[in-house]
């Protein structure tokens, strides 16, 4: 049984439908926009249509930028010898965030998973083996500490190992804060061997 109007019913099944919003998060929602005045609810439709018109992937590192070259591509000031390999554009972000790293990134836009029927052919590492031919000193490859993030790494490294470039892993261990007890056996390999001189 309907407990809403049709409109209403369709609005919190389209909502629902995003990902990490159950059905009493669309309800919230879509009660939310209904009470929004006129003009705010067609910001938002109109910003999500001209968005996904406009967004694209950036020419060189093929992050989501609705120019050719994203502002990281475009910067003079970012040193473009040193590329971090990422997974996604929220990992991009991530590390945009803590201000520290000054090269550029290359964006797979997914791991290798043959378990997925993902293959190397389904991410962008042609796109990426074709910037290598330019001036590059360093590629960091970043991608998540599950097996797809590993099994992409080491076949990344392999890749790249031959062309003479420097690659490199992040190193990933104990989180701020963390009580060793707690943390996985990988995970504490992880930090061990990736200790630093203090």
């Amino acid at each position: 049984m309907d407990y809403y109007s049709s409109q209403i019913t369709k609005l919190i099944e389209e909502l629902s439908k995003l990902p990490g919003i159950g059905n009493k998060s669309a309800q919230r929602l879509a009660f939310h926009i209904i009470n929004m005045p006129a003009e705010q609810v067609a910001g938002l439709a109109s910003s999500i249509t001209e968005a996904k018109q406009n967004v694209r992937y950036c020419k060189e590192c093929f992050t989501l930028t609705d120019q050719e070259l994203c502002p990281i591509c475009k910067s003079e000031k970012r040193n473009h010898k040193v590329i971090m390999v990422v997974e996604d554009t929220r990992d991009l972000a991530a590390y945009e965030k803590t201000g520290k790293f000054e090269g550029v990134y290359h964006v797979l836009h997914g791991a290798i998973s043959p378990m997925l029927g993902i293959g190397p052919n389904d991410i962008k590492l042609k796109e990426l083996m074709q910037r290598l031919q330019g001036d590059v000193e360093e590629v960091i490859i970043a991608t998540n500490s599950s097996l797809e993030g590993e099994t992409t790494a080491m076949y990344i490294s392999k890749l790249i190992k031959p062309t003479g470039i420097r690659v490199t892993r992040i190193a990933s261990g104990v989180p701020v804060g963390g009580d060793l007890e707690y943390i996985d056996e990988v995970t504490l390999l992880r930090a061990l061997e990736g200790r630093v001189e203090l």
